[in-house]
């Protein structure tokens, strides 16, 4: 990931192997990391069994809250690709009924959102 796209807040992919050294002690039994997504220094993790939201707070970053949404409450999402100006594509995910959605998140061109539109899908329904 290009540090002028980090630095505007977009998402590259990581590695399953950097993911499953540094969050492998997340996973339940028989759950497995299919792709993940670093901002600066968030990261969000898709398994076979739901979505890991890892965010580092404060200046140190010494506090991490590690949010866990499963598939089956998510209501809908929606994925826009990057234009020819447009330097990012966007992943919006609703969390039950909400009227807003819960999770908007930010890819560099570098992502393949289908790929990512993808997961979700299968996930989600069903």
């Amino acid at each position: 990931m290009g540090i002028f796209s980090a630095i505007l807040g977009n998402a590259g992919s990581v590695s399953q192997e950097d993911l499953i050294k540094k969050y492998g002690q997340l996973l339940t039994t028989n759950e497995e990391i299919e792709m993940g997504f670093k901002l600066i220094r968030d990261t969000f993790i898709f398994t076979n069994k739901r979505l890991i939201l890892v965010d580092v707070q404060g200046l140190t970053g010494s506090r991490t809250e590690y949010k866990s949404i499963a598939y089956k409450n998510i209501t809908r999402f929606s994925v826009e690709t990057a234009g020819t100006f447009d330097l990012d594509a966007e992943l919006k995910i609703w969390i039950s009924s909400e009227q807003q959605p819960s999770i908007v998140k930010q890819f560099n061109k570098s992502v393949n959102v289908y790929e990512v539109q993808k997961i979700l899908a299968f996930h989600v329904l069903g």
